[in-house]
């Protein structure tokens, strides 16, 4: 018998990855490393978000995670696609918003039915997001830029690593502090081996490239990456993200994938990407709905 419960803590986020990593292919929307990495860095978010896990038998077929005010993530097993009904109708239950928002991937059919059955419709004004994959089976040697050094980070670099994101990501406003990556860093599964940087030649972190592994499916997802915008067009992305890609196959994964934005008002990263021999697949379809 199926019942819900809401969010406790680690271990439930633990059981959200578990999901995610029964549930991965190609066509799956989430990868156990973008949790970790979401869940951690927005402080304080059990208290300003809302979870729920769907249990049978002490294994968790479905959860939804809302973010207030009105947007919802959620994943179902494959087998229990009915699921999804009872993820948005709890979703509709804990907000008041007046809008309504959730983005899937274009391929989780049973999700899409699920949302057009409950009166959300495509948005196609909104961002989206292409999902990109790429094998393994062969990766250029990474070449880091005269001036530069190219390493991954150390188990106690938590600080230096905090103040290299704000930087690569200043365009947007970052305010990640090392307390918040030293939560990062203590999540499952992340890997310091596996999280690569540049150093300029003062030893600040000026390019950045995080990958996690999914053992289990042998695939790699790089998330996040970013060039402090001194640095930019001096070929340290390229070089960033081969060595993380470098690091995943020595790991054992024998694919990657990334999911840059796939609208025109963003097409830098997608470029990028394609550049460094991954594929462009499915894309996200955002969904709305306003209240009546």
């Amino acid at each position: 018998m199926t019942s819900r419960r809401d969010y406790r803590g680690a271990d439930d986020l633990r059981a959200m990855q578990r999901l995610v990593q029964r549930c991965w292919s190609v066509d799956a929307n989430w990868h156990i490393g973008d949790l970790a990495w979401q869940r951690r860095t927005v402080p304080g978010v059990e208290s300003t978000w809302r979870t729920s896990l769907w249990e049978d038998n002490g294994e968790t077929v479905a959860w939804g995670w809302v973010e207030l005010p009105g947007h919802l993530a959620l994943v179902t097993d494959l087998s229990r696609p009915e699921l999804a009904a009872e993820v948005i109708a709890w979703f509709e239950e804990v907000t008041s918003a007046p809008e309504l928002t959730c983005a899937v991937l274009e391929t989780e059919v049973h999700l899409t039915t699920a949302l057009e059955s409950a009166g959300y419709r495509a948005d196609a004004e909104a961002p989206f997001f292409t999902h990109h994959h790429r094998s393994l089976a062969t990766v250029v040697v990474p070449s880091c830029p005269d001036g530069y050094r190219l390493r991954h980070v150390r188990p106690d670099e938590a600080e230096r690593r905090s103040a290299g994101h704000r930087a690569t990501w200043s365009d947007f406003g970052s305010t990640l502090s090392a307390d918040t990556y030293q939560s990062v860093m203590n999540a499952w599964p992340y890997r310091p081996e596996l999280d690569w940087v540049i150093e300029d030649q003062h030893g600040n972190f000026v390019s950045t490239s995080l990958a996690w592994l999914d053992e289990e499916n042998e695939v790699g997802l790089i998330e996040p990456v970013g060039t402090d915008p001194a640095h930019r067009r001096r070929g340290l992305a390229t070089a960033v993200n081969l060595a993380a890609l470098t690091a995943l196959q020595q790991a054992g994964a024998t694919q990657a994938i990334v999911n840059p934005r796939g609208d025109p008002a963003y097409p830098t990263a997608a470029k990028l990407y394609q550049s460094l021999g991954f594929h462009p697949g499915p894309q996200t379809t955002p969904y709305k709905k306003h209240r009546t």
